[in-house]
């Protein structure tokens, strides 16, 4: 944050109980940020509030304190003892990000943002390299951080809104024009989007995951719908699948906000709708119709689900001005995102193992279904499911993998705090029989890679990109891609 940036607090959109307006010189969030003249925002948490670090914020020079009703009264003796200014507000966390937005006040000239159960990762990958193909300067920002033109590391897919509107605003300093960004339901629920002008959104599709945070599939898709019946303003674009209830309902709720609607999917009413494909085993052929007319593309991508996604990110770069024929010609030179239908190895009998983040049961379903077409024999599965986190899913992962899968082997994801075993378990209860546990996940990509026969493919599920494992509270290094590639080189004597 900019040492020399000042401003008073009325600046910022807030107001002191008390009618002071001190001059703020940063916004935090982490008490053991707050730095003299800051303002620090102490917000509610599923853990713990935020209210009970108030007391070291104001020991840190903090100059104003924004927090609900709970937050003050848990400070009470230590604000009253404070000259710092008060603020109270029913949603700090909208408070917090329209403060944010004020005081970056920039960002790329066309954001884009989008939500739904998979696929965000690349679609927002796929927008930024259109953008790019198109001569643009563009960003993704979300789960694998901001990629592209300018780059960032981020801890979480939406981050909260100080770190959003500062890397959005160091984008736009770095001469970032577009970005493409993702927008997870805690996201949307914690407010972390409020601020950020966005010229269209997103919904690409919706199954269970985080039942854990939001209890119920309603609150689930109510936490989504917050990017079209909040977040967009009338006369914003929404790119929305219309191939599911919860799709065409958030279709309606376009309609009903004043939004442009471009639709995608396979249903005979989309704008953007997928014909037919054919698959090989490095890619495949799509044949689509833009507003009725036919185009044929090939695609150097795995999985039919693919497709989905690649017309998602056409519909959002048309929808927010790019020409529809230079977009159609730049998608066959789409690349895949790392751990998304990855091909991370090949064995030297033709067999081939893929790495996808697949972590879900309706993803575990797609990534197998979607990989059928480009396998001639079997295909092995190797899944498990993370600790701390919904239970309900587990026998739903194993379900998936029984029932897609030829082969599947039950393994360790990121167990965390919870005892591996019962995690496994879980898993193996929809498994079946016929499953194999093994709990080390080395030696189940291991085993799994050697039972690879010439026509077979492996698919390695759960993980992806992440380059760690987390056991306890530590995270030990692992790539499911490094540890494919050092299977088969060990098993075909490359080494």
């Amino acid at each position: 944050m900019d040492n020399d940036k000042a401003m008073n607090l009325s600046r910022l959109g807030l107001r002191a109980g008390d009618g002071s307006d001190p001059l703020i010189t940063g916004i935090s969030v982490d008490s053991r940020q707050v730095r003299d003249g800051h303002l620090f925002a102490a917000l509610p948490g599923s853990a713990s509030h935020g209210g009970e670090f108030i007391q070291y914020a104001l020991r840190q020079g903090a100059a104003a304190i924004l927090t609900d009703r709970q937050g003050a009264e848990i400070a009470a003796a230590e604000l009253a003892a404070s000259s710092a200014a008060l603020v109270v507000a029913e949603d700090p966390r909208a408070a917090l990000a329209g403060a944010a937005a004020l005081w970056f006040e920039t960002q790329p000239e066309t954001v884009v943002a989008v939500t739904g159960t998979s696929g965000k990762t690349s679609v927002t990958t796929f927008t930024r390299q259109i953008w790019q193909a198109l001569g643009l300067k563009a960003i993704n920002l979300g789960t694998m951080g901001v990629q592209g033109d300018f780059t960032a590391k981020l801890a979480h897919t939406t981050p909260e809104p100080v770190t959003l509107h500062r890397v959005l605003s160091e984008a736009a300093a770095a001469g970032v024009t577009h970005a493409a960004m993702e927008a997870s339901s805690h996201g949307l629920d914690q407010r972390r989007l409020d601020g950020v002008r966005v010229a269209a959104g997103a919904f690409t599709n919706f199954s269970q995951d985080h039942l854990d945070y939001h209890h119920d599939f309603d609150s689930y898709f109510a936490a989504k719908a917050l990017l079209f019946n909040h977040i967009l303003e009338p006369g914003a674009a929404a790119v929305i699948c219309t191939d599911d209830a919860r799709g065409r309902e958030a279709a309606q709720i376009a309609r009903d906000r004043g939004l442009r609607l471009l639709t995608y999917g396979r249903d005979e009413g989309c704008d953007l709708r997928i014909l037919s494909q054919r698959y090989d085993a490095t890619g495949q052929e799509l044949r689509f119709s833009l507003n009725g007319q036919t185009h044929l593309i090939r695609l150097n991508l795995i999985g039919g689900f693919q497709a989905e996604n690649v017309l998602c990110a056409a519909g959002l770069c048309i929808a927010t001005g790019a020409d529809p024929q230079r977009v159609i010609s730049a998608l066959p030179g789409l690349t895949t995102v790392r751990g998304r239908m990855e091909l991370a190895a090949q064995r030297r009998n033709g067999a081939a193992v893929f790495v996808d983040y697949a972590h879900k049961p309706g993803a575990v379903i797609a990534a197998l279904q979607s990989l059928r077409p480009h396998v001639m024999g079997r295909i092995i599965a190797i899944v498990g499911a993370g600790g701390d986190r919904d239970r309900g899913k587990r026998p739903l992962m194993g379900e998936a993998a029984r029932q897609h899968a030829d082969v599947v082997y039950v393994t360790d994801d990121n167990p965390r705090t919870e005892d591996p075993a019962a995690i496994r378990a879980e898993v193996m209860a929809g498994a079946g029989q016929d499953a194999t546990e093994v709990g080390d996940r080395a030696e189940a990509i291991l085993r799994a890679v050697d039972a690879l026969e010439p026509g077979d493919a492996l698919l390695i599920m759960g993980k992806g990109h992440e380059t760690g494992q987390i056991i306890g509270s530590d995270v030990f290094p692992f790539d499911d891609a490094e540890q494919a590639s050092v299977a088969v080189a060990a098993l075909d004597g490359t080494i």
